[in-house]
């Protein structure tokens, strides 16, 4: 045996098979990419599936002509992804607008009323949204799953009886439990709206969950649930105390508080357009 030489032969190998790796996983890519390619119809689904592990294989491999290649694939699988979302749309919006609702907005984003429907073609899924908030998990691309689930999130969220007064009081009430946490009141009484959302929660509970907690007494309160409430006390929001009438004053959140859903909340204005707030207190008038 010659070590020397075994020693470079190795060097060698080690070097090599890296690039072989990654060369036979961009061959074996690249086949099964021509075969799509090659469908009379292209499956655009499959395709997406697809993009991933190709551009994966090229990424490993410092080759121009497969870059363009992938890029080549990837737009036509957009286009493809796009087409598909749009026939999509235009059935969902002919069942909505035979029920005398119109839906606006283009893929990936629809809107109903209140509520955003975000499609994910290259998954084949949609969501269900207020604001921010997601209302349903993400549901498969049936015409019939995505109006039941519309329906149920209508029912269930924006057809609430809601008591604004009551509710406003609750806020105060929250507000005041977690100013009386603090040893010091911050600037303003300013106090995390998220915060007040929990305290609202807690506030919410049953002497049954306090003598004996468990998930089976907890009384849950929705965060979109809170978001709503929240948007209808805009239009009274104000508290009476002690003969003395109090004005709920919310704080615009900053951009890193807007990045953050603990530290701050997404009200709506309409389906897509809102705010980020990151606090509130109350002030008497």
């Amino acid at each position: 045996m010659n070590p020397l030489l075994l020693a470079h032969l190795q060097t060698a190998q080690s070097t090599l098979d890296p690039q072989y790796q990654a060369l036979h996983a961009a061959t074996a890519a690249l086949k099964r990419a021509v075969a799509l390619a090659s469908d009379e119809t292209l499956d655009a689904i499959a395709m997406h599936k697809h993009l991933a592990r190709l551009k994966e294989a090229a990424a490993r491999l410092d080759d121009p002509t497969l870059a363009a290649a992938v890029a080549t694939f990837a737009q036509q699988t957009e286009h493809g992804l796009d087409s598909l979302a749009f026939e999509f749309a235009r059935d969902l919006k002919h069942v909505f607008e035979q029920r005398g609702q119109a839906v606006e907005g283009r893929p990936p984003t629809l809107v109903v009323d209140s509520l955003a429907l975000h499609i994910d073609m290259g998954a084949r899924k949609a969501q269900w949204f207020y604001g921010k908030e997601a209302l349903t998990s993400p549901i498969a691309l049936s015409i019939n799953a995505i109006v039941k689930a519309y329906d149920q999130q209508t029912k269930a969220l924006m057809q609430r009886n809601v008591d604004v007064p009551a509710f406003v009081a609750e806020l105060y009430k929250a507000w005041q439990d977690q100013l009386g946490k603090r040893q010091k009141a911050p600037a303003g009484k300013r106090i995390n709206i998220v915060e007040v959302y929990s305290q609202v929660t807690l506030n919410r509970q049953s002497p049954r969950f306090w003598n004996s907690p468990a998930r089976s007494n907890f009384k849950d309160y929705e965060r979109a649930h809170f978001v709503r409430d929240l948007v209808l006390a805009q239009a009274a929001p104000t508290v009476e105390v002690d003969g003395k009438t109090q004005h709920l004053r919310l704080g615009v959140a900053t951009k890193s508080q807007a990045d953050n859903p603990m530290r701050s909340i997404w009200l709506p204005q309409s389906a897509l357009d809102g705010e980020y707030y990151s606090d509130l207190t109350f002030a008497a008038e």
